[in-house]
């Protein structure tokens, strides 16, 4: 089991997640922002047109690259069917018992005839440390190894705490960005991360609803 579990470890460039920072292991940083939607169908067509020349403006100030991801995943109900459980053994009304169980009863029968989906939309932004040198890193090409040519130099051991202040300068000119256009985002901190890519790669396990504080 070991093995089996080294060995697939191998295919995972990711290191550690520190402070909400994925490090990966060729020494690049990645940091994700989780970002709302926007209901085109709502809006008039000068808030469209509006909207569209906002985000196009965000993209043109780039000067580094990043990664738009959309999570879509069926809805896993059994954390909410596991609360209601535990409401349902603490309630000592009978007749709140028996709403309760018939509620319970709906929403299984429902979610079982429905499929239910559930949309994530991710912003990867990456930060390669690099020296003067200008040597040609050796990229990983996986959902977080791409880079701007600007970043695919030979990474340093440079401090943690100064390569995070130039992701996280990073991060704030794409959340800035992205609010003008009127999409909220959040930054996911370490105990998120790690949830989101647990999740990636145990997609058959109970889920928890993904909080962002």
């Amino acid at each position: 089991m070991s093995q089996s579990t080294s060995a697939t470890q191998e295919f995972v460039p990711i290191k550690e997640v520190r402070d909400g920072v994925i490090i990966l292991k060729d020494g690049g940083m990645r940091a994700i922002l989780l970002a709302s939607s926007l209901n085109f169908s709502l809006k008039s067509e000068d808030e469209r047109n509006a909207i569209l020349l906002q985000f196009q403006d965000f993209l043109n100030s780039l000067d580094f690259s990043i990664e738009i991801v959309l999570q879509s995943r069926k809805l896993d109900i059994r954390p909410y069917i596991a609360l209601l459980d535990e409401r349902l053994k603490a309630q000592n009304n009978n007749l709140m018992k028996i709403q309760v169980r018939e509620y319970i009863e709906f929403i299984k029968n429902f979610t079982e005839n429905t499929n239910i989906m559930t949309k994530s939309f991710f912003i990867v932004v990456p930060y390669d440390p690099a020296v003067i040198s200008g040597a040609q890193a050796q990229g990983i090409k996986s959902f977080l190894s791409f880079g701007s040519s600007k970043d695919k130099s030979k990474k340093d051991g440079g401090g943690f705490s100064e390569n995070r202040s130039q992701l996280e300068e990073r991060m704030s000119i794409v959340e800035q960005g992205l609010i003008r256009t009127g999409i909220r985002v959040a930054r996911l901190g370490t105990e998120e991360a790690i949830e989101l890519f647990y999740k990636a790669f145990n997609p058959g396990e109970t889920e928890k609803p993904l909080k962002v504080q």
